[in-house]
């Protein structure tokens, strides 16, 4: 990893699908001669319903604060073996990688066959 790659954050994006609506998959822009992270820390704060007095005695709400890391899964795949890789996504609640792919390709074949059927009425 570069200096360059050192000083740039990532940032989070939801991009709206309909106007006031938006995907339930965030996007990272990655700027150009950058790489996606491999590690994502994002920290957590959870309203615990309680609330402290701020600056000026308006109410603050209290919030609880952990660090959470998100990893790429493409580069555990790549790095790991396939039993250990199956681990994590086992421990992830996740399919093992055979049976996820699949499970996959029948829907994708499910819906070919249903656009395929629709292009021929």
């Amino acid at each position: 990893m570069t200096d360059n790659q050192q000083a740039w954050l990532p940032e989070i994006f939801y991009e709206e699908e309909t106007p006031g609506k938006a995907s339930p998959i965030p996007f990272v822009l990655v700027p150009e001669n950058q790489e996606m992270p491999v590690m994502l820390f994002i920290w957590e704060h959870a309203h615990t319903g309680e609330f402290e007095p701020g600056p000026d005695g308006e109410e603050l709400p209290i919030v609880d604060a952990e660090l959470h890391q998100f990893a790429r899964m493409d580069i555990l795949k790549a790095r790991m073996s396939g039993s250990d890789y199956d681990k994590v996504r086992a421990a992830l609640g996740l399919k093992p990688l055979k049976e996820a792919t699949r499970l996959g390709q029948n829907i994708t074949d499910r819906a070919q066959a249903q656009a395929a059927m629709k292009t021929t009425d």
